[in-house]
């Protein structure tokens, strides 16, 4: 608790909107606005579950088998309502807008295109349309932003080559990276080493998800069989010093996504959630909304709660900026604009 003694009083002075920071975990059906999401439902006609109709987050509890599926059946759900090109286009629009007002400046969303494909045409079309969506959406709102393509632990590990092919064929063209998402408890992360070996020799970033409804071991398993440079969650490493301390030496970012963490209830409230155990260990970190639409808070708001749980310091909050800064794929002249912004804001 000497943290809390010592922080600075000043804590609250500054707004985090402010603070210019990257965004590296947020998934795409996820960052849609729950207006949006009504009125597609009501374009397409699809009826959507009352617990996507009342304007507040779902209670979600993701711990066992049948909380885990009610979570994927209500994402699954409202990522039927994205059926046409105008509402991707829209989507990436809003998610845009939103980064802007949050501070956000550079955005890497994180995309599985075949879940869209059956309704846009196929893999290929719908990745290009994604993209350029992104480039459309960048120039209008100034934030940078590139994509994951994400292959989904459920499915096969065929698949997920399939997909790490189609990634690097677009590393050129805004693909920076390639995610394995899903509930990590289900399959072995060294089931899908080929395809992050394929990423990997295409150039991408490889960033798949461990460490949240899985333990320390699936950490491990990212870095061992899927050489994973950014790990999405990962905030259970707190509870292995060995892990962090890996982490902290080979500088391996954690996506680490409190809201959603207690939201699921990996822990019970967001002061239980080890952001301060990490931090102090080292570990690198990039805080990240993980899907706003079904959590109901935005990347803002986990500065905000880091702040107000764990008692960290505007020079803290500044450095959890300049980590997630670091930790992306922004071009080296975006990267220091960026630092550059967060040592205005503390100074400010």
């Amino acid at each position: 608790m000497d943290h809390l003694l010592s922080a600075p009083s000043n804590r609250a002075e500054r707004d985090v909107r402010l603070l210019p920071k990257a965004h590296l975990h947020l998934h795409f059906t996820g960052s849609m606005r729950p207006t949006t999401l009504l009125e597609l439902a009501a374009k397409h006609r699809v009826h959507l579950p009352e617990a996507l109709l009342s304007g507040e987050p779902p209670k979600l509890r993701a711990t066992d088998e049948r909380g885990w599926f009610r979570f994927q059946r209500l994402y699954d759900m409202a990522r039927s309502v994205l059926r046409d090109e105008d509402d991707i286009r829209r989507l990436v629009r809003e998610t845009a807008q939103d980064e802007r007002a949050d501070g956000s400046r550079w955005l890497e969303i994180q995309v599985d295109p075949t879940s869209y494909a059956p309704r846009l045409g196929g893999l290929i079309p719908t990745l290009e349309l994604i993209l350029d969506a992104v480039r459309e959406a960048s120039e209008a709102t100034g934030v940078g932003i590139r994509v994951l393509v994400a292959a989904n632990r459920m499915k096969s590990p065929m698949d997920a080559r399939t997909l790490a092919r189609l990634a690097v064929r677009y590393a050129d063209r805004g693909v920076v990276g390639f995610g394995l998402s899903n509930d990590e408890r289900r399959g072995l992360a060294r089931d899908f080493d080929r395809a992050f070996d394929i990423a990997r020799r295409g150039g991408l970033l490889a960033a798949p998800h461990g460490g949240e409804l899985a333990g320390p071991e699936s950490v491990r398993d990212c870095l061992d069989d899927l050489g994973a440079g950014r790990i999405g969650h990962g905030v259970r490493a707190a509870e292995d010093e060995r892990l962090m301390q890996r982490l902290a030496d080979r500088q391996v970012t954690c996506e680490v996504c409190p809201a959603s963490n207690v939201a699921l209830g990996v822990y019970e409230k967001p002061e239980d959630v080890p952001l301060r155990r990490l931090f102090d260990a080292g570990v690198p970190m990039a805080l990240g909304a993980d899907d706003p639409l079904l959590f109901g808070s935005r990347l803002a708001d986990q500065y905000d709660l880091v702040r107000e749980a764990h008692g960290f310091s505007d020079a803290e909050l500044a450095e959890l900026a300049r980590q997630s800064v670091r930790a992306s794929r922004a071009p080296q002249d975006v990267r220091a604009a960026l630092l550059a912004g967060v040592d205005d804001w503390l100074t400010s």
